[in-house]
C-alpha cells in the first residue's frame, strides 16, 4: 500500500529542465524483501551539479549521447475489462476520483505520463466474463460480420481510452485478441480451439472493423497482433495456432485486409515470450514479403520465459525490424517486484525495445475480477471494491517504477550509450528537446556511490538501497 502523502508528492510536481551543469534527481525506494512497500515514491531530491573531470573509484556510468540506438515510443499497461470497469462503470469511483486517477496515470506533469495502451480485443483472463465482438448462439455463423459490435467496449474501455488520449495526445494504442469469436473455431468455444482456415478472411475483416470502429471514436489503433500468446493457455479465452498458420494469416489475409481498408495500423508478430520466437514468429518474420510490408511493424515480446537477449539476437539478424515489449505482469508470485520492474524496464530497452508495457492497469484488492487465468496479478493501481476501503485507490510500486521512465522519457526519445554496469543497472535517453535522462537502480541492501560521466564532466550521487533513480539534465555534448 502507498500512502496518500507519497502520491501527493508525485502528482503536480514539475518534471523540470535543469541547466547545463544542474542535475535533477527523482527517487523511488522500498524497504521490504518483496519490493512492494514504497517509502519514497517519485520523490524529487535536491539538485546537484556536474563538475569538471571524470574521476574514479565509485560505481561509474559513462554516458555518450553521440552513440545512439532505437527510439522510444511509449510505455504503459492495458485497459483490460477488469481495469476499465473498476475505474468507470462499477460505481466505485466518483467522477472526480476517476478524473484524478486518470490524471495521475496519463498526465506527464501532474502524474507519470503513461503513453502506451495495449487493450484486449474482447475478453481476456482479466475480465468479468467471456465475450468477443461477434458472439452468436452455438451452431450459428456470421462470415459477413453483420453482427459485429463494439458495444461492450463502448461502456468502459473506449471512454477511458478516449480520456487517456485527451490527457496525453502522444498515447499509442495496440489491440490484441485472446480469441476469435467461437463460431470461427473448430470447438465453438472461447477456450482453446483452432481458427478454421475458411474463416481466415472473415477474421482479418474482424481486425479491420475493430480498427475502423476505434478510429470513428477518435482512437487510431497504431498496432495489432494476430494473437496474444498463441496456444496459451487453457482455462480462459485463448486460441491455438502454429507458426505456419500465423504466417499464412498475417501474410495472406490480415496485411492485405489492412491495405484494402486504407488503414495505417501495423501488425506485430509473436506477442509472447522470448523462448517462443522460433516457433511462433520466425515463420512470419523470415518471409521477406511480410517483413518488408509497410503495415508490418515488428515483433512484440513478453518477458515471462527465456532471455531478454533474444531481442538483440533477432535485432542483429534483422537490424531494421522494430521490437516492442508488450506484456510484463506484476504479481504476488514475484519475489521482489521493484527489482523485477527495473530489470524489465532497463533490460527491455537496452535490448532494443521501443516500448515497455505492463499487464492490467488496475485490479481490485482481490486481484480481480478475473475470468480464469491469473488470480495473482497486480496492477499499477489497486481500486478497492466492496471492502472497508471501498472507492480508495492505491498506487503500487509498479506505478512509481513505471513513472521513473514515462515521466522523464518522451516518445521520440533516443536511447544513447551508457555503461552496462551490473552493480547499478541503467539505461540512458536523449529526449527530442535534447535533455537527457538516466534511469538507474540500486538493487543492493546498502547505499552505492554512483558517478555519472558526460561531456568530460561528472557528478557523484549516493543511491540509497533498493532505490530506482532518474537523473535529468540539459546541455549538448560536443
Amino acid at each position: 500500500m502507498v500512502s496518500v502523502l507519497l502520491l501527493a508528492g508525485c502528482a503536480g510536481a514539475p518534471t523540470g529542465r535543469p541547466g547545463n551543469d544542474s542535475v535533477s534527481i527523482w527517487l523511488t525506494s522500498t524497504d521490504d524483501p518483496g519490493g512492494r512497500h514504497v517509502t519514497r515514491g517519485l520523490a524529487r531530491q535536491g539538485s546537484i551539479s556536474f563538475a569538471p573531470g571524470t574521476g574514479s573509484g565509485e560505481q561509474t556510468v559513462a554516458v555518450d549521447e553521440n552513440t545512439r540506438y532505437q527510439q522510444f515510443e511509449g510505455a504503459g499497461a492495458s485497459f483490460t475489462d477488469t481495469a476499465a470497469w473498476l475505474m468507470n462503470s462499477s460505481g466505485v469511483l466518483s467522477d472526480s476520483a476517476r478524473d484524478d486517477t486518470m490524471t495521475k496515470l496519463f498526465d506527464r506533469d501532474r502524474g507519470i505520463g503513461l503513453d502506451f495502451l495495449r487493450n484486449p480485443m474482447g475478453a481476456s483472463d482479466l475480465a468479468r466474463g467471456n465475450y468477443t465482438y461477434d458472439d452468436l448462439p452455438p451452431g450459428q455463423s456470421d462470415p459477413g460480420l453483420a453482427r459485429f459490435t463494439l458495444a461492450h467496449d463502448m461502456a468502459d474501455v473506449i471512454p477511458l481510452t478516449k480520456q487517456a488520449k485527451r490527457i496525453n495526445p502522444q498515447l499509442k494504442v495496440m489491440g490484441t485478441p485472446w480469441t476469435a469469436p467461437p463460431w470461427m473455431k473448430d470447438n465453438d468455444g472461447y477456450d482453446q480451439g483452432w481458427l478454421q482456415g475458411r474463416y481466415y478472411p472473415a477474421y482479418a475483416q474482424y481486425f479491420v472493423k475493430y480498427a475502423q470502429g476505434y478510429a470513428a471514436q477518435g482512437i487510431p489503433v497504431d498496432y495489432v497482433s494476430a494473437q496474444n500468446e498463441p496456444t496459451c493457455c487453457e482455462g480462459h479465452p485463448s486460441m491455438r495456432w502454429n507458426g505456419s498458420g500465423l504466417a499464412a494469416f498475417i501474410g495472406k489475409d490480415l496485411l492485405p485486409a489492412l491495405h484494402s481498408a486504407g488503414l495505417p495500423t501495423k501488425v506485430l508478430a509473436l506477442d509472447w515470450n522470448w523462448d517462443t520466437y522460433s516457433s511462433y514468429a520466425e515463420p512470419a518474420v523470415s518471409d521477406a514479403a511480410i517483413r518488408n510490408d509497410p503495415n508490418f511493424g515488428g515483433v512484440a515480446w513478453h518477458g515471462y520465459n527465456g532471455q531478454v537477449s533474444e531481442q538483440t539476437t533477432v535485432h542483429d539478424r534483422y537490424p531494421s525490424m522494430k521490437a516492442y515489449d508488450t506484456e510484463h505482469s506484476g504479481g504476488t508470485w514475484i519475489a521482489d517486484q521493484q527489482r523485477q520492474d527495473m530489470t524489465d524496464i532497463i533490460g527491455d530497452t537496452r535490448n532494443w525495445g521501443r516500448s515497455v508495457v505492463k499487464w492490467s492497469l488496475a485490479v481490485d484488492q482481490n486481484a480481480g475480477p478475473h475470468n480464469g487465468g491469473c488470480d495473482k496479478c497486480t496492477g499499477l493501481i489497486t481500486v478497492h471494491h466492496g471492502d472497508s476501503r471501498n472507492g480508495q485507490v492505491d498506487y503500487t510500486i509498479e506505478y512509481y517504477d513505471m513513472g521513473q521512465l514515462t515521466k522523464f522519457v518522451e516518445p521520440g526519445a533516443t536511447r544513447i550509450f551508457s555503461t552496462d554496469n551490473p552493480a547499478v543497472p541503467n539505461v540512458a535517453w536523449r529526449n527530442p528537446d535534447g535533455s537527457k535522462a538516466v534511469i538507474a537502480y540500486n538493487p543492493s541492501g546498502k547505499p552505492q556511490p554512483l558517478r555519472v560521466t558526460w561531456a568530460e564532466k561528472s557528478f557523484v550521487y549516493t543511491l540509497p538501497p533498493a532505490t530506482s533513480a532518474t537523473f535529468t539534465w540539459t546541455g549538448t555534448q560536443p
